[in-house]
């Protein structure tokens, strides 16, 4: 099959959307099928990435949004659709609900072919950097006047900075992205529980699952001992505001009471940096709280299984790749009971989730889980158990059929080929810029 990809975020940029992709297309790539990736310009690294045998990137020009750079708005470039929907493809594939993923839909329409979606990420994430909070800058005000407030205020100033989803602007951004999907033949979501919530959302199209995966060859571990020595916890991950990275530093204060001799090293690179590291100087922290910044994702195998435990407060994974990962390599892990972190971190069993935004809890959870021996023993089997059961070979298979019953029209109750009344006429021509 000849597979057209649009996202709005790939490589060389590191995130979720843009590792799966690039995953998925690389082993699909070797099980013969072709690809175009159409996807943002970013730089000089852009060539050295993401492409291979049967695998070509088209780069669109974008801009970089006011509250957060690192997210493109890709420029709309007919010349560029044009050619990565020459050689009619047999479907369109979209990673995310952005401009990229409309010019997808549009694209897919002029020329007659399914159109399947992915849903990454929900719409919190989106609708917080839309926000007048970030948009305005105020929280650059906040971060100014941070330092006087105590813990208990700035935890309720970092539930009220998270109520977007409730907002007026959000449930705008939710029904256009909804309105989005329901124009593909299935819409693929990582877990069961985004695909509930979609269905809840207003997204009617069929759903189906399918693990956004890990490569169980690179990432791997055995089960673990606790050390005896000083507790190290781990976070690595985009350190951007939902993340909440702020609510684990508040957490680990509380758990210095108990663990003296513990640290914490945060491995990763984003908009928050610079305000968690203001934030982990205000709490005193100089030895035991280290900021490593960007890491090559080649590397990434060899960092996790030298930590004891996995911290995150992120409330809006739609899976979770750094858990997942983190699960691979035997590390037991906390989390907050939110979207898709269930599915991953099994309460009582290889990890606790706690409260969302409660830094006391997670704390708690913490030292319980780093102080008993024999349940950290098990807790470590149980996260490589988990693991084992997202291996990407195995979802990159469900991908391959969920394409074929696309292309062949099975999500059809009539069985009838998208697009115009006439499909059998020639697609249209994009005109020259």
């Amino acid at each position: 099959m000849k597979i057209v990809i649009f996202t709005d975020t790939y490589l060389p940029k590191i995130d979720g959307v843009g590792i799966s992709t690039e995953q998925f297309c690389r082993l699909l790539a070797e099980r013969g099928h072709e690809f175009v990736i159409c996807a943002p310009l970013y730089g000089h690294d852009d060539d050295a990435v993401g492409a291979g045998d049967r695998i070509r990137v088209v780069r669109f020009t974008n801009r970089p949004l006011p509250s957060y750079p690192e997210v493109k708005l890709a420029n709309l470039s007919l010349r560029r659709i044009r050619d990565a929907m020459s050689n009619k493809p047999d479907l369109v594939h979209i990673q995310s609900p952005g401009l990229m993923g409309q010019y997808g839909i549009a694209a897919a329409r002029l020329y007659s072919v399914p159109v399947v979606g992915t849903y990454h990420t929900m719409v919190n994430e989106v609708g917080m950097y839309l926000s007048p909070y970030r948009l305005l800058k105020l929280d650059k005000l906040v971060e100014k006047v941070k330092g006087t407030l105590s813990t208990e205020l700035r935890t309720e100033l970092k539930k009220a900075e998270k109520s977007t989803r409730r907002s007026l602007s959000n449930r705008i951004i939710l029904r256009l992205t909804n309105e989005l999907y329901n124009r593909c033949e299935v819409v693929i979501s990582p877990t069961e529980l985004i695909a509930t919530e979609l269905r809840n959302a207003g997204v009617r199209r069929p759903l189906e699952i399918v693990s956004n995966g890990l490569d169980l060859d690179r990432f791997h571990g055995n089960q673990k001992e606790l050390s005896g020595n000083g507790v190290r916890y781990l976070h690595i991950g985009r350190l951007s505001f939902e993340k909440n990275v702020d609510v684990l530093l508040w957490a680990f204060l509380r758990i210095r009471e108990v663990q003296p001799q513990a640290t914490f090293d945060i491995v990763g690179d984003g908009p928050a940096l610079a305000s968690l590291k203001t934030e982990a100087e205000r709490l005193g922290f100089k030895e035991s709280v280290r900021f490593h910044g960007f890491k090559p994702r080649v590397e990434l195998p060899a960092i996790y299984p030298r930590y004891d435990c996995f911290l995150t407060a992120s409330t809006m994974e739609t899976q979770g790749l750094v858990v997942l990962e983190a699960l691979a390599s035997g590390l037991p892990a906390i989390g907050v009971d939110a979207y898709a972190l269930p599915e991953l971190i099994l309460h009582g069993r290889n990890g606790y989730l706690a409260r969302p935004f409660d830094d006391e809890e997670i704390a708690g959870l913490a030292v319980q889980v780093t102080s008993d021996p024999d349940q950290y023993r098990e807790f470590s089997r149980k996260s490589l158990e988990i693991a084992a059961e997202h291996d990407v070979n195995r979802s990159a298979t469900l991908l391959e059929d969920i394409y074929r019953n696309a292309v062949e029209g099975q999500y059809r109750a009539d069985r009838s080929r998208p697009g115009p009344v006439r499909p059998s006429e020639d697609p249209p021509e994009f005109p020259d810029l």
